[in-house]
């Protein structure tokens, strides 16, 4: 290899390196709740080291037989995400936590975002997920900043934590979301997965709520995006109805897509661009 090239190929390393200044960190959480150690993936967007100031945040959560690196290896978040800012969306941090199973498709013993019995993953969301990244990273820690979104099962823990706690979120977006109970007929679904996914129907429980639970909700900024091709689409639209009817901030989108990855790709500029507008303040209405 000769000198000139050896200088010319450092010089383009060099430059590819300042260039990606954004990054994904994992930070492993210490849960006294389920009784070990979970791991997250945050991304953090370009500027953070320098910027100094504080930045809102996505909680962006996986669906079955994903984990925390989901987002990262299989969806391309971090080029996804740093277009999305570059092209003038709101820079933001986004975590990306582990809701995966205990067998070797992620889909076992302890899948999901809901409280199980001897294993309150919810509970670990909110009591130290939330509250460890909001101190470890400069995060603007209060509704009007705090957005969560996620796809598939994601979607369904989406929904599940903004009407859980719709004091926390300024805006929600279920992606191809599980909002009825609909379960798919898989041997690899551990029961008490498959146990919730039929009791928490949205759609269902939706006339139940109470006059305050809905006022509630409604001061969240909600989107709905769903495929035309993907099977949960019935209950994305019913729920959207649903919502609508009563008064929600609420917004849907369907696209040409199935139930699969090259929608969820297009979907997260969507999610940040909506998560973007509230932090400005505007709406897409």
């Amino acid at each position: 290899m000769n000198k000139s090239f050896t200088i010319a190929l450092l010089f383009v390393c060099a430059f590819v390196t300042m260039q990606a200044k954004s990054r994904i960190e994992t930070v492993t959480i210490n849960s006294s709740i389920l009784g070990c150690d979970k791991l997250c993936n945050v991304y953090l967007p370009d500027g953070y080291d320098t910027s100094g100031r504080s930045y809102p945040v996505l909680y962006l959560l996986h669906g079955l037989h994903g984990t925390h690196v989901s987002w990262g290896s299989d969806l391309d978040m971090r080029v996804i995400a740093d277009d999305a800012i570059e092209s003038g969306i709101l820079p933001m941090i986004i975590v990306m936590p582990d809701a995966s199973g205990e067998n070797k498709r992620h889909a076992g013993r302890h899948t999901g975002y809901h409280n199980q019995k001897g294993w309150n993953f919810e509970d670990y969301f909110f009591r130290e997920l939330i509250p460890h990244v909001e101190s470890k990273y400069r995060i603007t820690g209060d509704k009007a900043h705090r957005a969560i979104s996620g796809y598939s099962m994601g979607g369904h823990g989406t929904m599940m934590y903004a009407t859980d706690h719709p004091e926390l979120f300024a805006t929600a977006c279920p992606m191809s979301a599980r909002l009825t109970g609909f379960v798919d007929v898989d041997a690899n679904h551990d029961q008490a997965y498959v146990d919730d996914m039929k009791s928490n129907d949205f759609v269902k429980n939706f006339p139940t709520y109470s006059k305050e639970k809905l006022e509630a909700m409604k001061s969240v900024r909600w989107l709905f995006d769903c495929g035309d091709d993907d099977r949960l689409l019935d209950g994305t639209l019913q729920l959207y109805m649903l919502m609508r009817t009563a008064g929600f901030n609420v917004e849907l989108r369907v696209r040409n897509g199935g139930h699969h990855h090259h929608y969820w790709r297009s979907s997260l500029p969507l999610v940040m661009n909506f998560v973007s507008l509230g932090l400005a303040g505007q709406d897409t209405k």
